[in-house]
């Protein structure tokens, strides 16, 4: 699909998604307000990927295509000034609600991830979540580094599509959220190339290796034996990649961190 039928496609599939949730919000704005825990700890990679950016405070952050905002409410409550921006303007709506619901204050504009509208060397840090595999990757890395200072740091959350297993669930198997856009395909380590291309350094890290039929079965949200059962794989995991890191191109997600230099 051309670049601009792209862009439009996935602004309007991603508005449809904000017009839907916009719906448990009517009522008032203590359903936005939320605890950094439910955010942090809603996946397994989310808080570890936190954990690349550094301390916030008293720094510039990107929140690069940030959806429903809560990431940029957590780096708001942790210090950082923080600019939030998504190409669909329903969610840039959703991310602006919920910064004033959390008594935070968020910069939210509409943008496309491709053509970043701020000015070079703006940001000490850029976070995004499950937004780098909608992207033409040679034109955003291009556009990441001119935004990011010297030293800066860019950490991204991203389906992996190494795993060819994985690959035939995700296209066979019905669960919970698999709603996709018609373009958008988990990253692969060809993929990487355009940002290596630009970034002198590209760290790649795997979650959930057996932790990922928790995607399917979703008792660990039940009971609290199921809970038990995450933990224990999500450890088991974590020795694995360390001992076999190539183990990491069969994991569900990757946590990618790019550093400027």
């Amino acid at each position: 699909m051309a670049g601009t039928d792209r862009r439009t496609s996935e602004q309007l599939f991603h508005d449809r998604q904000a017009a839907d949730r916009a719906g448990a919000f009517r009522a008032g704005r203590a359903e936005l307000r939320f605890d950094d825990a439910n955010y942090l700890d809603h996946e397994t990679w989310v808080r570890p990927a936190f954990a690349r950016l550094g301390d916030p405070r008293g720094r510039r952050v990107l929140d690069y295509g940030c959806g429903h905002g809560m990431a940029a409410v957590v780096l708001a409550r942790a210090g950082a000034a923080v600019t939030a921006f998504d190409l669909s303007p329903g969610y840039v709506g959703e991310a602006r609600e919920r910064a004033a619901a959390n008594g935070v204050r968020v910069e939210c504009v509409v943008a496309d991830g491709e053509e970043l509208p701020f000015p070079a060397a703006s940001f000490d840090a850029v976070w995004g979540s499950a937004v780098l595999h909608h992207l033409d990757l040679a034109r955003a890395g291009r556009e990441l580094h001119r935004v990011l200072r010297p030293g800066g740091v860019a950490v991204f959350c991203e389906p992996w599509g190494g795993n060819p297993a994985l690959a035939l669930a995700r296209r066979f198997l019905p669960y919970p959220g698999k709603d996709r856009t018609p373009d958008e395909r988990p990253l692969t380590r060809r993929d990487l190339a355009p940002l290596r291309a630009v970034f002198p350094a590209v760290e790649v890290e795997g979650f959930q290796l057996l932790g990922m039929v928790r995607r399917a079965w979703r008792a660990g949200g039940v009971n609290p034996r199921g809970r038990g059962v995450w933990r224990w794989l999500d450890a088991l995991d974590a020795r694995l990649l360390r001992a076999v890191p190539p183990l990491r191109n069969w994991c569900r997600y990757v946590v990618v961190t790019l550093r400027t230099g």
